[in-house]
C-alpha cells in the first residue's frame, strides 16, 4: 500500500511537472507572438499629423509599439524580424470611428431581433467589430448599446483571447429610457409589455430617464454608481432621442454635474443635442464631444460654431448619411416632392392656409433636416472646427426579418469608409480628411499618446494601402494589410464565427 502511494505522488508530481511545462509553454509562445518584431519597409508615410508624405521609409515595431521610423537605408533590420515590403504603397495610421452601434438593442419595430438573438450578443458585437477592423478601423467607440456584453467583448479583445479593434463604449445614453420608452420612442409605459420592460431596464443600468428628476446631488450618485459599472466614457441626452418636435433633457446644473463626474472620473462626456439651445447647453457645461453636430432642426449660428471651435470641441460627423449616393437620391426625391407639392398649393389656390402640421410635414417629406446637417457639417468644417467621423453603423435586424436590404452607408466598415470620402465630398482635403479620422479620432478616444499618428513609441495601429489615398480619398478601399497593436490582422478570415453577414 505504501509502494502505491509513493508511485501515485511521482505520477502526480510529474503530471503537474507537465503541466507547468505546458501553461509555460503557452505563455512563452504568446509571449515570444508579442514580442516579435516586424518591419515595413520601402514605403510611403502619411504620418496623421497633415504634413506631406515620406516616401522610401522603413518603420521598425517591436513589442507592438513603433521604435523606429527612417529613410529604409539607414535603418537595420533584425534578423528575426518579420519583413513586409511596402515599396509603392501607402502607410496611415488606423482609422477610429468614434460613433457605432456594435450590439442589438432593438425597438419598437425591431423586437423580434433581441428576442431571437439575445442569447448571441457578444457573438454580434464581435461579427461587428471584426469586420470594423477588416477596413482598417482599428480603434472604435461605441456610443449607445447593450453595456454587459459590449465591455465582455471589449475586454476579450484586451485579453488578447479574440482579435477586435480597440474598444471603448458607453453603454446607455444617460437620461434615456432605453428602446422601449418615452424618450426613445415615444412609448409610454401602457404601451410595452414584461420583456420590453425588462429589456429598457437591461440597456439602462440605473441610468434611465428616473435621472432627469435627480437634483444635482442626486444625479452626483447616479452618475458615479453607473461609471463604476465599467463604461469607458459617458454620452447624455442633452436632448431627446425623437425629433420634431426635439425635447431637452437635463437642465443647465444636472448637465455639468454629468460632465464634472466624468471628468473627475478621467472619461469623455459628449451629448446627443439636437436642437440649438440644447447643444449650448451642452456646450456651455464643458462636453469634449458632440455626436452629429451637423444634424439639428436649424443652422447652426455662427457664433455658436466659434464657442464649439474654441473650446476644441470634437465634432462626431454622420458624413456617411449626407454625401455620396445617399446625398444625390436625396437630390433627386427632393426635386420630386418640391414639386408635387407646389401643384398641390396650386390646386388649393392661395385663398389655402396650411397648418403647422402640414407645414412640418412636407419640410419632412421634402427633407429638409438632411439639408440643414449638410449646410451645419460644410460649416463646422469651413470654421475649422476639430472634426472627426462617427457613422452610426449598427447591427439593425436580423437579416430574416428585413423587409429590404440594409444601406451600406451604415453597415460595420464600409459606412466607416464612405464617411472618410464624405469629409472631402463636404470640403476636406484628402489630407485632413485623414488627420480626421486617425489623429482627431484618437482624441476623441483619449488616446492621441498611444495612437493616432506614426510616430516613435506610439501602438503600430496602421493601415497599409496599394494606392495613394491624397489623390485619391477612394483609395482608402485598397487596404492591403491592417496592423493592431504591432500584429498583422488576417483579414481575410474577418469576422472569423459570423451571425447576421453569413
Amino acid at each position: 500500500m505504501a509502494n502505491k502511494l509513493v508511485l501515485m505522488q511521482h505520477l502526480l508530481s510529474k503530471i503537474g511537472l507537465i503541466g507547468i511545462c505546458l501553461i509555460l509553454s503557452v505563455y512563452n509562445t504568446s509571449y515570444s507572438q508579442h514580442q516579435t518584431t516586424l518591419a515595413i519597409t520601402n514605403v510611403t508615410i502619411i504620418d496623421g499629423n497633415g504634413g506631406d508624405p515620406v516616401s522610401d521609409q522603413t518603420v521598425l515595431v517591436r513589442n507592438g509599439r513603433i521604435e523606429e521610423i527612417g529613410k529604409a537605408s539607414a535603418i537595420k533590420i533584425p534578423k528575426n524580424a518579420k519583413v513586409i515590403e511596402g515599396r509603392g504603397k501607402f502607410l496611415t495610421p488606423g482609422f477610429v470611428d468614434s460613433n457605432v452601434h456594435a450590439s442589438i438593442y432593438g425597438g419598437m419595430n425591431r423586437p423580434e431581433t433581441i428576442i431571437k438573438y439575445e442569447a448571441q450578443s457578444e457573438a454580434l458585437v464581435t461579427e461587428f467589430v471584426q469586420i470594423q477592423l477588416k477596413y482598417g478601423v482599428t480603434t472604435i467607440r461605441d456610443s449607445f448599446g447593450t453595456l454587459l456584453p459590449l465591455m465582455a467583448v471589449r475586454d476579450r479583445i484586451n485579453r488578447g483571447e479574440v482579435v477586435g479593434p480597440r474598444m471603448l463604449v458607453a453603454g446607455n445614453i444617460v437620461g434615456w429610457g432605453g428602446p422601449f420608452s418615452v424618450s426613445w420612442a415615444l412609448a409610454k409605459p401602457s404601451d410595452i409589455n414584461v420583456f420590453q420592460e425588462h429589456w429598457n431596464d437591461f440597456i439602462t443600468q440605473g441610468s434611465g430617464e428616473e435621472l432627469m428628476d435627480m437634483l444635482p446631488d442626486e444625479l452626483n450618485v447616479a452618475i458615479n454608481n453607473y461609471l463604476d459599472k465599467g463604461p469607458d466614457f459617458i454620452k447624455y441626452g442633452g436632448t431627446s432621442h425623437f425629433d420634431n418636435p426635439v425635447m431637452i433633457g437635463f437642465s443647465p446644473r444636472a448637465q455639468k454635474v454629468i460632465v464634472d463626474e466624468a471628468h473627475k472620473r478621467g472619461k469623455v462626456a459628449e451629448t446627443h443635442s439636437t436642437n440649438l439651445e440644447g447643444l449650448r447647453m451642452s456646450v456651455e457645461a464643458g462636453i469634449d464631444l458632440i455626436q452629429h453636430p451637423e444634424h439639428s432642426t436649424r443652422v447652426l449660428p455662427d457664433e455658436l460654431i466659434q464657442m464649439i471651435k474654441d473650446r476644441k470641441i470634437i465634432c462626431a460627423m454622420l458624413s456617411n448619411t449626407i454625401t455620396g449616393d445617399v446625398w444625390q437620391q436625396h437630390v433627386q426625391t427632393r426635386k420630386a416632392v418640391l414639386e408635387s407639392i407646389k401643384k398641390r398649393d396650386e390646386a388649393f389656390g392661395q385663398g389655402h392656409i396650411k397648418s403647422s402640421t402640414q407645414k412640418s410635414r412636407e419640410a419632412q417629406e421634402a427633407g429638409e433636416y438632411m439639408e440643414i446637417a449638410r449646410t451645419n457639417a460644410k460649416k463646422l468644417i469651413e470654421a475649422g472646427c476639430l472634426v472627426t467621423i462617427g457613422t452610426d453603423n449598427y447591427q439593425g435586424s436580423a437579416p430574416e426579418f428585413l423587409k429590404a436590404p440594409k444601406p451600406p452607408n451604415q453597415e460595420p466598415g464600409s459606412g466607416s469608409i464612405m464617411a472618410i470620402e464624405g469629409l472631402v465630398e463636404l470640403g476636406m482635403t484628402p489630407a485632413q480628411a485623414i488627420v480626421s479620422v486617425t489623429k482627431t479620432g484618437a482624441m476623441a478616444a483619449k488616446g492621441l499618446d498611444d495612437f493616432g499618428t506614426i510616430e516613435k513609441g506610439k501602438l503600430a495601429d496602421m493601415v497599409l494601402l496599394d494606392a495613394d489615398p491624397l489623390k485619391d480619398i477612394a483609395n482608402i478601399r485598397k487596404v492591403n494589410t491592417v496592423f493592431k497593436d504591432g500584429k498583422v490582422i488576417d483579414i481575410a478570415s474577418l469576422p472569423e464565427k459570423p451571425v447576421f453577414r453569413k
